[in-house]
């Protein structure tokens, strides 16, 4: 086993956790940070130290990061709604992606993997590639702070000295999630029947095992400052995934959703924003995410991942169907939580 120490961030996580499995399979010596250190269930039968540390609290982090060589940045807040999005999304993940690489030059770490999104990326013109500029649409604060903090790590990595390599994953899906993460949670809607109209908002599903694997080659062999694209080079509709389901699950009875036009799709949204402030939960429309993705077909240019990382993603069906496999066993088994 190598004595170096690889970092990653936030290791209870979707892909955090599957980034620990795959450096312990490649005989890495690893360390993952959580916010709850009562929290010990993902790392179950894993030989990896596990520490408490949160992005906001920088003591936290300089503990962590002593004698780290690689750090994998993987926490961050994934939300797409918040009752104060400015506050609990934006200024969580840019000040978070601050106080890593500030603690970073501190404890002299070498080399950061950065998870960013596609989220960060300019739509404009598909398919999308990472040449093409950033996401100038500021309609949503989960996208913004995913543009700026992009931004961000690659401003700090070369003020600080520090090789940066930036990993842009689209929807990412399938095993090993100790939470239902957002991307699994639209896999299990689709499960039970809860898509009921196609919004013509399309997904590119990735298997989150591929993308833990090109974040392992990005730290491997990444290019400082360099972004790569992870995920699949197609779109797939909601109709085509509740499609895929249907033929799997006939037992279901999972009815293929109709599209609504964008009009009606309006309407409904302008409710459930209202009936959010009543409740305080987030809606499952909202207008000016329809305004972002209605129509919009998610495909990417992955070419430079594929040449410089030998990214070599399963295809988002076959990610798909395995991802609906594993989350129907653990629906059966009443294993799933939010």
């Amino acid at each position: 086993m190598s004595e170096e120490i690889s970092l990653v961030t936030g290791g209870n996580g979707h892909l955090g956790n599957n980034l620990v499995r795959t450096l312990l399979s490649k005989n890495h010596k690893v360390r993952t940070t959580v916010r709850n250190i009562n929290n010990q269930g993902p790392f179950k039968g894993l030989n990896c130290e596990v520490v408490q540390a949160d992005l906001t609290d920088k003591k936290s982090l300089k503990k962590a990061f002593q004698g780290v060589k690689n750090l994998y940045a993987v926490a961050a807040n994934f939300s797409m709604w918040a009752k104060n999005p400015k506050t609990e999304i934006y200024d969580n993940n840019m000040q978070g992606t601050q106080n890593v690489f500030d603690i970073a030059k501190e404890c002299g770490i070498k080399n950061i993997v950065y998870v960013s999104s596609v989220a960060s990326l300019n739509f404009k013109k598909l398919p999308a590639n990472v040449d093409n500029g950033y996401n100038k649409d500021r309609r949503n604060w989960y996208y913004n702070s995913k543009n700026d903090s992009d931004k961000l790590a690659l401003e700090l990595g070369k003020k600080y000295g520090i090789r940066t390599v930036l990993i842009l994953p689209s929807a990412m899906i399938g095993a090993m999630a100790h939470n239902l993460s957002y991307s699994n949670n639209l896999v299990l809607q689709v499960l039970k029947g809860e898509i009921p109209v196609d919004t013509n908002v399309t997904l590119n599903w990735v298997d989150v095992k591929d993308v833990a694997l090109g974040a392992y080659n990005a730290m491997k062999k990444g290019r400082d400052g360099a972004r790569y694209i992870l995920s699949n080079e197609s779109h797939t509709t909601l109709q085509e995934s509740v499609r895929i389901a249907a033929n799997l699950y006939p037992e279901l009875k999972l009815k293929i959703p109709k599209k609504v036009p964008k009009c009606l799709l309006y309407t409904v949204a302008r409710l459930m924003e209202f009936s959010s402030k009543l409740t305080g939960k987030e809606p499952q429309l909202q207008r000016h995410y329809l305004d972002m993705f209605y129509g919009l077909k998610q495909d990417y240019n992955i070419s430079k991942s594929i040449e410089e990382l030998d990214f070599k993603p399963k295809s988002s069906i076959k990610a798909l169907e395995e991802a609906l496999e594993y989350l129907k066993n653990d629906w059966d088994k009443g294993k799933l939580s939010e």
